[in-house]
């Protein structure tokens, strides 16, 4: 069984982290190998077009921009579904930017399958 607020700040800690190592790494904890990710037109799916993917937000939203994303403290599970929303703010402010809704179908080993991002 799995905790579904820790895996929502497992996720967005993936989405800040700054060391490519690292980020490699916590994308192959939270997601199955195959995990599909779907935001608007675009859709990654496995290890490598994940990574590419977060990398871009990353550098475009946080290197670039100077902002942060946390989640909201609203995490739930039912089933092999977890739900959540996160904000995007500038490093250090409370204005907040952007707000997704995050819906995770996860494994029976509380990775990943598919996520599906609604940006609100």
């Amino acid at each position: 069984m799995y905790d579904a607020q820790q895996l929502a700040d497992r996720y967005v800690a993936a989405w800040n982290e700054t060391d490519a190592d690292r980020r490699r790494r916590a994308i192959e904890d939270l997601w199955v190998a195959d995990g599909q990710h779907y935001v608007d037109t675009r859709h990654a799916v496995g290890y490598d077009a994940l990574e590419e993917r977060i990398r871009g937000s990353h550098v475009k939203n946080v290197t670039n921009a100077g902002n942060v994303f946390r989640t909201v403290r609203d995490a739930r599970a039912l089933h092999d579904v977890v739900t959540f929303h996160w904000q995007m703010l500038p490093a250090g402010r409370e204005e907040i930017l952007a707000t997704g809704l995050e819906i995770l179908i996860v494994g029976e080993d509380g990775r990943i399958v598919t996520d599906y991002q609604f940006i609100v």
